[in-house]
């Protein structure tokens, strides 16, 4: 049903939208057989009622037909037939209302199951699980097994079991709108938020005949959030512009835009970059990540490397299905990959979202139990690289309405969704559902629904140590037990500034390095700390200068020994790739250490430790004539040695240009 991802000309994945202007239209009407009563005042209004019907006048019908309930209640194929009208003319409730009390008083028989099918249906849309789950059970007691859609019966049985007991066991607290000056528009949604928390990017139509486009909130200083500015003239046009997702620092922005000039498909994913405070022109992704089909529904990694979205290309599970793609080394996106099973199913599986952390994933589905229709479902990468069994998060997250995309925090505290307004049913002979308003809403995030792993992040800028003028470098964050990179982003090349994410329950090493300056080596250990607050670092790369020197952060040595341990390895490489790069300049390895011990035994240790890390380069390729080590014990201390965070700093090794 590509009509649930088309709803006129806006076409970004508003799958909230569309659900509330189409809920109800799937039911075919099914003609009403009607058994003939024996009393003549029943058989007039019956025979009245039925020829309103013939002549399309379905609200004088209705009329007729409620004289009939009320002068004979126990004819139940009356109510029955009003039941058909009133779904035909979009009283969807009505409607359900009068089919409840019409099959309550006609047998139970296979020459009602599509009534049992229309009330379950019509139940299950307004989130009355009981009067569903009565309705599917009569049905699957009667239906004759050809009955069509019994299958899909026998699943909304299921959901009606699930939801009930979910409603016994709420998950946390209900979402609430944002307070304003958000939720100024009719209709805001998808919303995605920076690392720090500082800016706010939602899709929003003003008005109901608005175009898409992209806004931004950003928080002030006591927390709450400003009022929402377009993002960039660079970016909002006379296209719709939605569906966005942000990076960890704000500085890589993909979106989707339909029916552009030299477009792929109807809709494409686009790609646009931050310098400064100014946006680049979008660029479309390419062939590698957009389809002759519908593109939508993007969402980045922390890094801006990784790629989520959802697209309607053949080949996949079911009709949308969540796909995958990583910015290459040289600049381009791989072909995009199906996440196949479990994460797709032969239902709808759409606007994925990507924790901080890179750990957990988040999306809608209709194709596994749940509160009915669109559900938010929750998954974890395994140690394997695969995804796990997904998890319904359960009630109040999910209800019998369609669920639209979820945004969790990088400290898994505070998430963010997009719900509607609820509106009356349309009047009386409309056969059109009211658009319904769409606000932003947030919640505090329960434990069983956060990511896997909380994060945090640093940030700052990063300078020439010279000049002291901000540069644009790569920063690069390596697991070290794993010698996984796990970020890399770029500090802007006109403020120096940087973002980049960590996980909490890892140690890793972080480096910034920028053509002809040396490497900077940042240790951060979170395997066991409890303190995991954000940071605010600022760096100074050195120019790779004679006598310049860098202290190696990430060598480890166990106390007293001079084998450099496993998780070394991070370090070692990263500076083997330095020396490959730079293959003229010749160093020292100089070490240090506290002055706990003899001076002698200090010495001794410190030339030791320096001579290993020489041994280790040499072994990989580094020729012995560019390497020099030399031992200074507990000699130029960078701090006293009255603590021992002191004088961990002063137990180090150094590179030195010669």
């Amino acid at each position: 049903m590509r009509g649930f991802i088309v709803w006129g000309a806006l076409r970004l994945g508003t799958v909230f939208l569309l659900w509330l202007a189409t809920a109800g239209s799937a039911w075919c009407q099914m003609p009403v057989k009607v058994q003939t009563p024996t009393n003549t005042k029943a058989r007039s209004l019956l025979e009245k009622a039925q020829q309103q019907t013939k002549d399309r006048d379905f609200i004088k019908a209705i009329e007729t037909l409620n004289q009939l309930n009320e002068k004979f209640p126990s004819f139940g194929e009356a109510f029955l037939m009003k039941g058909s009208l009133l779904k035909a003319i979009g009283n969807n409730r009505g409607s359900m209302a009068a089919y409840r009390d019409g099959l309550s008083k006609v047998p139970a028989d296979a020459s009602h199951a599509s009534e049992y099918q229309l009330l379950g249906d019509l139940a299950l849309s307004y989130g009355e699980y009981q009067t569903a789950l009565d309705a599917y059970k009569q049905l699957l007691k009667v239906a004759p097994k050809a009955q069509k859609n019994l299958a899909k019966s026998e699943r909304q049985l299921r959901t009606c079991e699930f939801a009930l007991e979910a409603i016994k066991n709420p998950v946390g607290e209900a979402p609430v709108p944002l307070p304003s000056p958000m939720n100024s528009f009719k209709f805001q949604y998808f919303p995605a938020l920076t690392a720090d928390n500082r800016f706010l990017l939602f899709t929003g139509r003003p008005a109901a005949s608005s175009g898409e486009d992209l806004f931004v909130s950003r928080q002030n200083k006591d927390g709450s959030l400003g009022a929402p500015v377009p993002i960039s003239p660079a970016i909002n046009t006379s296209y719709n512009e939605g569906a966005g997702t942000i990076s960890g620092d704000g500085k890589t922005l993909v979106f989707a835009s339909c029916d552009r000039p030299k477009a792929i498909g109807n809709c494409d994913l686009y790609i646009s970059r931050r310098t400064g405070n100014n946006w680049s022109a979008p660029v479309n992704l390419g062939i590698n990540v957009n389809s002759t089909e519908w593109d939508s529904q993007p969402s980045l990694s922390a890094d801006g490397r990784t790629l989520y979205f959802t697209s309607t290309r053949r080949g996949g599970q079911g009709q949308e299905d969540i796909y995958v793609t990583n910015l290459q080394p040289d600049g381009s996106w791989s072909p995009a990959q199906n996440l196949g099973t479990p994460v797709n199913t032969p239902g709808k599986d759409m606007a994925p979202f990507i924790h901080a952390s890179g750990t957990t994933l988040y999306y809608v589905t209709d194709g596994l139990v749940g509160m009915g229709g669109l559900d938010v479902f929750r998954c974890e990468r395994t140690l394997a690289n695969k995804w796990s069994e997904p998890r319904n998060l359960g009630y109040p997250l999910n209800t019998f309405e369609n669920e639209a995309s979820l945004f969790i925090t990088s400290d898994n505290l505070k998430g963010f969704c997009s719900r509607s307004r609820a509106t009356d049913e349309p009047a009386a002979g409309s056969r059109l559902t009211r658009e319904r308003p769409v606000e932003l809403f947030s919640f505090v995030v329960p434990p069983v629904v956060k990511a896997r792993e909380t994060s945090t992040y640093t940030q700052g800028r990063v300078f020439d140590a010279i000049t002291k003028k901000p540069l644009k470098a790569e920063v690069k964050l390596y697991d070290v037990d794993t010698d996984v990179l796990t970020q890399f982003v770029t500090s802007d090349p006109e403020y120096g500034d940087y973002t980049v994410v960590l996980n909490e329950g890892h140690q890793y090493a972080m480096y910034a390095s920028a053509d002809k300056y040396l490497l900077k080596s940042l240790s951060f250990d979170y395997s066991n700390q409890q303190n995991f607050d954000p940071l605010s670092l600022d760096i100074y790369l050195e120019p790779v200068r004679s006598g310049r020197s860098m202290v190696l952060n990430n060598l480890f040595f166990d106390t007293n020994k001079y084998d450099l341990k496993p998780n070394s390895r991070t370090e070692l490489n990263r500076l083997i790739e330095f020396l490959r790069q730079y293959k003229d300049v010749q160093i020292q390895v100089s070490g240090y250490t506290d002055n706990v011990g003899t001076p002698e035994a200090n010495l001794q240790l410190s030339e030791k430790r320096a001579e290993a890390v020489v041994t280790y380069l040499s072994s990989h390729g580094i020729p012995p004539a560019r390497l020099r080590s030399k031992g200074y014990g507990d000699r130029n201390p960078l701090a006293a040695n009255d603590t021992e965070a002191h004088r961990q700093l002063n137990r180090r090794i150094e590179l030195r240009i010669l």
